[in-house]
């Protein structure tokens, strides 16, 4: 272990006694527990925000109690048991997505050593040299919890959900797994500790003439993979604007139509830890883990010692599940063709040609430097975006009705003249000409009402 540093290492890992490990196992699950109710009071709040209304703010200070009030009042509602449902599978499926969810944290480092009842340890369940996969395993897996719960269901609707998350699965988990590729070339490891640490080092640009010192955050090193990569996140834990596996304006609810009562909220408990989990993910892989940013541990020497990591991750993490909310308050759900033309048209294509441009790059010696690579990282980035936002075809002018109608072939349906002058009916003619006789054919029929 490196005392001045604090980093730990795989070496630090496997020598906790029993209980140690129990605390930091149940310090993970209350993490992701604690993160899902306060994350449900913060999207309420921030939507309020958005959308111009206040959100909770009745139940304790700002409405932080609303959360627990609605857990208690789903554990009382009364649990429907749909009669075409596969009993087992139907009961079981969303303990799966929960599961794995909360799994995933345990790879997930949290601080450096810290000293707990005098024992040396990492801010961090357990690391192996696969760690990454290890987290991806588990968001791969979560996804049967809802696969299995819309097919037993016994409900089209659900059925349907089930089926657009798998084709969600498939379609977004190469370009994340593509984005994993960029970190494990430039950090030469897949151990989330060792991820940390080789983001330790700052960046020295040139720019304009002027040396200054950026951090060395893979979010800006390689910065198309860090856009990639939590576009294909939201894609993962099925968020707005692609809850396509839901949609509750197209399939009720999806694949949870028929559930309810804990059921149903440990579905809603599954999609708020992935989003904890995987902005903890994000945290680690590109916003350089537990450290503090550059200007912090610039001017403090012990910003990224003790137990002060834990703040900064905290904040890290925070700012992520914010952006989760930001896009769901923004954007519309994208129609199912736009989100497949998504993954596989732009997201896999640009990613492939950012990893051949990486592995050209890291070839050179000569340009095998952390300023050069993070100004093409920018760059690259930018035109990522710029491609992203582009649009794909230029809008086709839209007929004026007058045109619309001119255009149809003669003999076609009759349509009512476009100044909505609509003729009178014979009816109306005849009672006209009864009580006006001398005004037949004058013209005087102007009048008519």
């Amino acid at each position: 272990m490196n005392i001045l540093s604090q980093d730990p290492t795989l070496a630090d890992f496997g020598k906790d006694p029993w209980w140690l490990v129990l605390v930091k196992i149940l310090f993970a699950f209350v993490f992701a527990l604690v993160g899902t109710l306060l994350g449900v009071w913060f999207e309420r709040r921030v939507v309020g925000f958005m959308q111009v209304r206040p959100g909770p703010n009745q139940l304790g200070p700002f409405g932080l109690l609303q959360t627990l009030a609605d857990g208690l009042k789903m554990a009382f509602k009364e649990d429907i048991l749909p009669k075409a449902a596969d009993k087992v599978v139907y009961f079981f499926a969303p303990a799966i997505s929960v599961i794995c969810a909360v799994t995933a944290l345990s790879v997930i480092p949290f601080g450096p050593m810290v000293s707990i009842f005098g024992h040396q340890t990492p801010l961090q369940v357990t690391d192996v040299s696969v760690a990454v996969l290890v987290v991806l395993a588990f968001s791969s897996l979560a996804v049967y919890g809802i696969v299995l719960g819309g097919w037993a269901s016994g409900s089209t609707y659900s059925l349907l959900g089930g089926l657009r998350s798998t084709a969600q699965l498939i379609s977004y988990e190469v370009a994340l797994g593509l984005s994993v590729v960029a970190v494990f070339m430039t950090a030469g490891t897949m151990s989330t500790s060792g991820i940390v640490a080789a983001q330790a080092n700052g960046t020295q640009l040139n720019l304009f003439g002027q040396e200054f010192s950026a951090p060395g955050w893979y979010a800006l090193l390689l910065f198309p993979s860090f856009v990639i990569f939590f576009i294909a996140i939201v894609g993962e834990t099925n968020r707005p604007p692609f809850d396509l596996p839901e949609a509750e304006s197209e399939l009720v609810a999806g694949f949870m139509t028929e559930y309810s009562s804990l059921k149903f909220a440990l579905i809603m408990l599954s999609e708020y830890v992935a989003m904890v989990s995987m902005s903890a993910f994000t945290a680690t892989l590109f916003l350089g883990g537990w450290r503090a940013p550059a200007p912090i541990s610039t001017f403090w020497e012990g910003a990224n010692s003790g137990w002060w990591p834990m703040l900064w991750f905290f904040g890290k993490v925070v700012l992520l599940v914010f952006v989760f909310v930001w896009l769901r308050g923004t954007l519309p759900r994208l129609r199912y063709d736009q989100f497949m033309r998504l993954g596989w048209k732009v997201l896999l294509p640009i990613n492939l040609v950012w990893i051949l441009v990486l592995a050209w790059l890291r070839s050179i010696e000569d340009w095998e430097t952390r300023g050069r690579l993070t100004g093409i990282g920018v760059l690259a980035g930018l035109l990522l975006l710029v491609v992203l936002l582009w649009p794909s075809r230029k809008p086709e002018r839209k007929p004026t009705p007058q045109e619309v109608v001119d255009s149809r072939p003669h003999g076609s349906f009759p349509v009512p003249p476009m100044d909505l002058q609509v003729p009178p009916s014979p009816r109306t003619r005849r009672v006209v000409a009864e009580r006006e006789p001398a005004n037949i054919g004058t013209g005087s029929d102007s009048k008519e009402v």
